[in-house]
């Protein structure tokens, strides 16, 4: 039996997928909304709170693998409580549980933000850490010390893996995480940015953790990122995808500034995450440079899609969805 957590995002959407497809026996946990049913296959879901360590146990019954994908993305400072207690002690609580069940294996989905990648001129690779002074988000931080709980099972006797994303793209919910680059270019919103960071397919990403599981690789974290590409490349590919405007105004750190201050101030009436906040204005003017080397070396065979063919793949899927609507 294998257990996702965060099956509602992304990620797991298209893990579950995977795994099901490949006839494994799998169990899903859920906290408020119910997951879509996959007829045909052995795939059940439980009702559970990553914050309940007696209803995770329970949940881990007959487990033997675990991929923990659920967690809080989320960049505004007012959620910060929110942010470390569900990151955090949700990923203790998963540890505890697998280590309590005697799982074979735990895969953990954290973030290039654990590595503290705010590091102009050097690329970013699996040595590195967050520091106060490398990373500008308290999300960073929070899956830094969440990767640490991993860590602290392996040493009493978990096998684990660590997988480190950089910006994930897929046929997710547009109006939220990373796929919002995608309704934003089809509003033809006409700002972009110069700068850098990296981008994976959402299948590649969970192609990397079911081989990682499937491997006798333990103790390890790996960076999974396909290509490092301005932002501008992306945006504008997506447009061209889309047949939209290419964006066309320039981002200045000024114009961040006023943005990200703006948005801090009207989140206050809506109650809403601001769409821009500093630590994002920040991450988005910067020339982040992502080794995946690492990978390559543990996974010899494993390629990556052309994020061209990414794009058109994730426009593709998006615009059907909008025609049927």
């Amino acid at each position: 039996m294998v257990l996702v957590t965060g099956g509602a995002g992304l990620v797991g959407k298209e893990l579950l997928q995977q795994l099901l497809s490949a006839g494994e026996n799998v169990r899903a946990i859920y906290n408020k909304t119910q997951l879509p049913t996959f007829s045909g296959h052995s795939f059940e879901q439980v009702q559970c709170n990553i914050l309940d360590p007696i209803g995770l146990e329970l949940a881990m019954e007959d487990v033997t693998e675990v991929y923990h994908c659920a967690a809080i993305v989320t960049f505004n400072p007012a959620r910060k409580s929110e942010l470390f207690h569900i990151n955090i002690e949700g990923t203790a609580n998963i540890v505890n549980a697998a280590l309590t069940a005697g799982v074979r294996k735990l895969v953990y989905i954290s973030s290039v933000a654990a590595l503290g990648r705010l590091r102009e001129g050097v690329s970013v690779n699996e040595t590195m850490n967050w520091t106060p002074e490398t990373s500008n988000s308290n999300y960073g931080e929070s899956k830094y010390l969440a990767e640490m709980e991993v860590w602290r099972g392996i040493g009493e006797g978990l096998e684990a893996v660590i997988v480190n994303p950089v910006i994930i793209l897929g046929n997710g919910d547009w109006n939220s995480g990373s796929s919002q680059i995608f309704k934003s270019v089809y509003n033809e919103f006409p700002w972009y940015t110069e700068g850098v960071t990296g981008f994976v397919d959402a299948r590649d990403l969970v192609n990397a953790m079911i081989e990682l599981m499937k491997s006798e690789v333990s103790s390890e974290r790996f960076i999974i990122s396909a290509e490092n590409r301005s932002y501008r490349e992306v945006f504008d590919m997506i447009a061209t995808a889309f047949n939209k405007k290419l964006p066309r105004k320039k981002v200045t750190p000024f114009i961040a500034s006023i943005v990200w201050r703006l948005e801090s101030f009207k989140s206050i009436f809506t109650k809403r995450d601001p769409l821009v906040t500093k630590e994002t204005a920040v991450s988005a003017l910067a020339h982040v440079y992502f080794d995946n080397t690492k990978l390559g070396k543990f996974l010899p065979d494993f390629k990556y899609r052309d994020l061209q063919e990414t794009i058109k793949d994730t426009c593709a899927a998006m615009q059907q969805k909008l025609n049927t609507v």
